[in-house]
């Protein structure tokens, strides 16, 4: 198999996308790091081995292995000097990806081995063949992404506790709840009482799962959502802006300008 690398260039997606997969067949000895990531990735060993360190750890790995790498923790791999490996990865980024992933075995271990299981290595194979997609490649890999995700959560089970999922369940509600009433001048104060919860402990919790506060989600979700209309339709920038949840089409130029580095109209005639 030819060596191939996809890159998806928006890869701030609000939810969970892929971003990046390939495979490689490495020479003898090929490292790589020590190095931080950005996204999420996993790497399925198809033949050789190697090595991987992560979490103060060394794992030695051969076919049939994957292994996490999460982002921002220091992480170094490095092929075996007489049988080096080749691998597929699957790299992905998202709010929802850590989430999704804390399901399986491999939010801990950050190692499994798939041994025979043909369901696991087709995702990576059909994700290879969805790169030569001309039309609609991004939904093709992201139905693949998710594909695999679930086959991960059912034959790698993870061990979160009762605690720990009612914590993903509560944010995991509301960003549903934002992603459906965006377009509404919701507060953060209503999500709280939709939930049933305090408002601090909701802006707690939901840094805590995902890394941003909940109302710098929300901007970033209303200027995303207004991204899409500027590209793609006709509209008013003032009607763009009620759109998206903003009664002042002042403010909402303001808070776009913030986030994008230009204007809601500057950024349409870059996209034109």
């Amino acid at each position: 198999m030819k060596d191939y690398h996809f890159s998806n260039d928006f890869f701030r997606n609000i939810d969970a996308m892929i971003y990046t997969c390939g495979y490689e067949n490495c020479a003898k000895g090929h490292s790589y790091g020590p190095i931080l990531r950005n996204g999420w990735l996993i790497h399925y060993v198809l033949s050789g081995c190697g090595i991987y360190k992560a979490r103060g750890k060394l794992f030695r790995l051969k076919a049939g292995d994957a292994f996490l790498i999460c982002p921002g923790e220091l992480i170094y791999y490095e092929a075996d000097i007489y049988d080096p490996w080749s691998y597929t990865w699957i790299g992905m980024q998202g709010i929802k990806v850590q989430g999704y992933l804390e399901r399986t075995l491999l939010w801990d271990r950050l190692v499994i081995h798939y041994g025979a299981d043909e369901q696991l290595r087709l995702c990576h194979e059909k994700m290879f063949e969805a790169d030569k997609l001309t039309q609609n490649r991004d939904l093709q890999m992201n139905c693949i992404m998710y594909e695999y995700l679930y086959l991960l959560a059912q034959k790698f089970p993870g061990g979160r506790s009762l605690h720990d999922e009612k914590k993903s369940d509560y944010v995991e509600e509301a960003l549903n709840f934002i992603e459906s009433r965006y377009c509404d001048p919701i507060s953060i104060q209503e999500i709280a009482d939709h939930l049933s919860i305090n408002r601090s402990y909701l802006h707690r919790l939901f840094k805590s799962v995902t890394g941003t506060s909940i109302q710098n989600y929300l901007l970033d979700y209303r200027v995303r959502q207004a991204c899409i209309l500027l590209k793609t339709t006709d509209l008013s920038v003032r009607s763009i802006a009620h759109t998206t949840g903003y009664a002042d089409p002042l403010y909402f130029s303001r808070i776009f300008r913030q986030k994008m580095g230009c204007s809601p109209s500057e950024y349409r005639r870059g996209n034109e």
